[in-house]
């Protein structure tokens, strides 16, 4: 199978840490992203949620006397 090159950009922190936590694991950061693209294509999309965080009810409760009581 032929390979690519892939080139990102991260925060030099983030490297550091997602490069040591591969290496606990045994594996090279070029072994994680494949397995993420791997799960990717599996998937047909992005192998966790991503969403916004909901506000909670004292938070909506707020708003709602905000627009309502004005």
């Amino acid at each position: 199978m032929a390979q690519t090159n892939v080139n990102i950009r991260i925060d030099e922190m983030d490297k550091r840490l997602f490069d040591e936590i591969c290496g606990q694991l045994g594996m090279t950061m070029s072994t994680a992203f494949n397995i993420f693209a791997k799960a990717v294509i599996r998937q047909g999309g992005i192998p966790f949620d991503l969403r916004v965080d909901s506000p909670n009810a004292e938070t909506l409760e707020a708003i709602h006397s905000e627009v309502f009581h004005k």
